[in-house]
């Protein structure tokens, strides 16, 4: 007889488990009957690209419904939206829902997601304040920046979706203001020299920006949002969107009697199993944005909210669902992002992470062109590279371009994971032509400025 299964959430985490059975075959799937609850209407859709439909690379729509239900229902599927679990019964192993019905389950996959950290200050629920979490929320903003009235914007936050909502709005002829609590953009992936240089091309492009400080309330004229006031003065904004980054929507789970972590996500196991009472529980899974992740590097719990780790932890739960020892690797986050004509990657650590755990590190840094000099259009990349100051290994890495980082983003993670040395990485052959690359690499480069200070602290 088919084992029951009940998936919460439809976002990437739930759509990607559902994927990972579909692709063991239908033999496979005929094993499980399968019931998916999410909140929301429609189907799969695409968060990430929500941020592009705004700056009008693509339309809403087509990124509203990547996968219609029928997708689903088609494979079997017990596909329900707008629908909402309630509560969890570990004892009973059941799930209560929104419509008063009761789910029996021999496996329970939560992927409840995420929701926006929203400052606790006055007017964060005015008209004109937004969120930008669900294409819901891009649907909202989009509607707004092309009111006929709208002339200000003020962006909270100066992470990937606020750069890119920012951009959005720059493109739509508006004025444009990021407030951001760090001293420089994406300091959760970039160091304050690489970060500068990214605040450096928007500010040519007309964004303007104040670091190191917060927006200490929203004001209004009555009905809608009118300022956000930053040290007693008034930025005028007829919009305004809050991304300060995200929260794991671990409220249910917790309910339940489920262990959360010191990040506010679920723990789990390496085998994406939830814990409760100090053991953990064989039939229970949790992944994607509501769980936290062991980091590589620093062996501490943290967040990892990227589509890419979410895809990894669905293999790792369709294969233990079926007795098939997948254990999860501990995180290291390789994540890339356009923000405007600039590719921007990072994995492993910042220093700032370095620096809260005790870790002392050595980089090396250094920008040039990634062809050959006499190549038309060749493009800059800046790469800084860093590295344990004792076991000389690769722990970070963090590159800035016109041209593609993606895939050098993922062999540093490689590198990262075997345990290179810069030593090893200036070692390494490269493959060279000049319409694509450059005999001296620009991250054999960043190695080898950091092994010359290696060199320097011997003895």
């Amino acid at each position: 007889m088919a084992k029951k299964v009940v998936i919460i959430g439809g976002g990437d985490a739930g759509t990607y488990t559902l994927e990972a059975i579909f692709k063991k075959g239908a033999k496979v799937l005929k094993q499980f009957d399968i019931t998916l609850v999410k909140k929301e209407k429609g189907g799969s859709s695409s968060i990430c690209a929500v941020p592009f439909a705004l700056q009008g690379v693509f339309s809403m729509k087509e990124v509203a419904e990547i996968d219609p239900p029928k997708t689903f229902i088609d494979h079997g599927i017990d596909y329900r939206t707008e629908t909402e679990a309630t509560s969890i019964d570990l004892e009973n192993s059941t799930v209560s829902l929104s419509t008063g019905e009761e789910l029996k389950y021999e496996y329970l996959v939560i992927a409840t997601g995420r929701k926006p950290r929203v400052p606790t200050i006055e007017g964060t629920t005015m008209e004109g304040v937004y969120t930008m979490s669900t294409v819901e929320d891009g649907e909202k903003i989009e509607a707004a920046m092309n009111a006929s009235k709208a002339k200000n914007t003020v962006v909270i936050g100066g992470g990937l979706i606020g750069l890119q909502v920012a951009l959005a709005f720059l493109k739509k002829g508006l004025q444009t203001t990021i407030v951001v609590g760090h001293l420089t953009p994406l300091s959760s992936m970039l160091d304050p020299d690489m970060g500068t240089l990214v605040r450096e091309k928007l500010e040519k492009e007309g964004i303007k920006f104040i670091f190191g400080r917060n927006v200490e309330s929203i004001k209004s004229d009555g009905a809608k949002v009118r300022s956000a006031v930053v040290d007693g003065a008034e930025i005028p904004a007829d919009i305004v969107a809050i991304s300060r980054g995200m929260l794991p929507n671990s409220e249910l789970a917790k309910k339940a009697g489920i262990e959360i972590g010191e990040t506010g996500g679920i723990v789990t196991d390496q085998f994406s199993h939830v814990k409760k009472n100090g053991k953990y529980i064989n039939n229970v899974y949790a992944l994607g944005d509501c769980v936290e992740v062991i980091d590589a590097i620093t062996l501490r719990p943290k967040l990892s909210q990227y589509a890419s780790t979410a895809l990894v932890q669905a293999k790792v739960v369709a294969n233990n669902m079926l007795g098939i020892s997948y254990p999860l690797e501990p995180s290291l986050s390789p994540a890339i992002a356009t923000i405007s004509n600039y590719q921007v990657g990072s994995v492993g650590i910042t220093s700032a992470i370095a620096e809260r755990y005790g870790i002392k590190v050595i980089s090396g840094k250094k920008e040039k062109p990634t062809k050959a000099r006499f190549y038309p259009g060749r493009k800059s990349m800046a790469v800084k590279l860093l590295f344990d100051i004792y076991t000389e290994k690769l722990i970070g890495a963090q590159l800035i371009s016109e041209d593609i980082v993606a895939d050098r983003i993922d062999g540093l993670c490689n590198a990262i994971r075997k345990g290179m040395t810069a030593k090893e990485l200036i070692r390494m052959e490269k493959s060279f032509d000049p319409c694509v690359s450059l005999h001296r690499d620009v991250m054999v480069d960043a190695a080898e400025i950091a092994a010359e200070q290696f060199g320097k602290t011997e003895g």
